[in-house]
């Protein structure tokens, strides 16, 4: 099956748009081969406002109506606390909202961007789309990101080179209560890393010791950070250190720069 022949059988469909790589060709997809089709983006503490402009701006370009729900997915205590299956707790949260939306607007199918290169043992949040009848057309049929890249290039989507994005709780360790301060100086400094060049990085936040031992009105209390980059970033990495810990010295005791490097997809 391809997207077309999906389209063919669900020809009235709602979609949970992020403004990523996968969602995005999934929009143009649908835009191209549905009956109708309207997105929905949910805005939270999760979501950096960058996502947020990119979702507004491809709707546009598309022409879909953009449906906006915000949500304080902090006031769910089981999200808010960080277990290791937080991400169910959140997306259980999320996509209600959504299904709720959807109805309301005479929509039944609800889809997401969950992509063929997505593990399901390694993400508790499809759990949550199973349970909530959530359908995964890339995944259906089989497309890959990398795959959906190369179509979303051929299409002219200006998303399809864009690094991919977790949502910014997963920051912060696990068992880590997650806070709305915290996650705005996550979104702060990733913002300025990217303003000095750097693409598909993470800024994680690491508990201090000092913080757990009853000292946190000592400096040494403040999180460490630690910068995740690829490989071919390190010499940028270098050039451009002082001006890094500088900036980020603010609200981290240290600053810590993971040598194994990474790739998200």
């Amino acid at each position: 099956m391809n997207l077309e022949d999906f389209f063919r059988q669900h020809r009235r469909v709602a979609l949970a748009f992020s403004g990523g790589v996968d969602s995005a060709y999934l929009l143009y997809a649908a835009k191209k081969y549905a009956e109708e089709v309207r997105a929905y983006y949910v805005k939270s503490a999760f979501q950096p406002a960058f996502e947020f402009n990119d979702a507004k701006r491809l709707a546009e370009e598309l022409g879909i109506k953009l449906c906006i729900i915000s949500i304080d997915v902090l006031a769910n205590e089981k999200v808010r606390s960080n277990p290791p299956d937080r991400c169910y707790y959140c997306k259980q949260t999320i996509f209600s909202q959504i299904v709720k939306q959807a109805a309301a607007d005479g929509f039944t199918e609800i889809l997401d961007g969950t992509n063929a290169s997505d593990d399901a043992g390694d993400r508790p949040g499809m759990k949550a789309l199973k349970e909530l009848k959530v359908l995964s057309p890339l995944r259906m049929c089989g497309l890959t990101k990398q795959r959906i890249r190369e179509l979303s290039k051929e299409a002219g989507l200006f998303t399809w080179d864009k690094a991919s994005y977790a949502c910014l709780a997963t920051r912060l360790p696990v068992g880590s209560n997650i806070t709305n301060e915290r996650l705005e100086v996550t979104e702060k400094y990733e913002n300025f890393l990217m303003g000095l060049g750097f693409k598909n990085f993470r800024v994680r936040m690491l508990e201090n010791r000092a913080s757990k031992s009853g000292t946190s009105d000592t400096p040494d209390a403040a999180p460490l950070a630690k910068i995740e980059i690829t490989e071919e970033q390190i010499p940028l990495f270098i050039e451009k250190r002082k001006e890094i810990l500088s900036a980020l010295k603010v609200n981290y005791s240290k600053i810590l720069l993971d040598l194994e490097t990474r790739n998200e997809e």
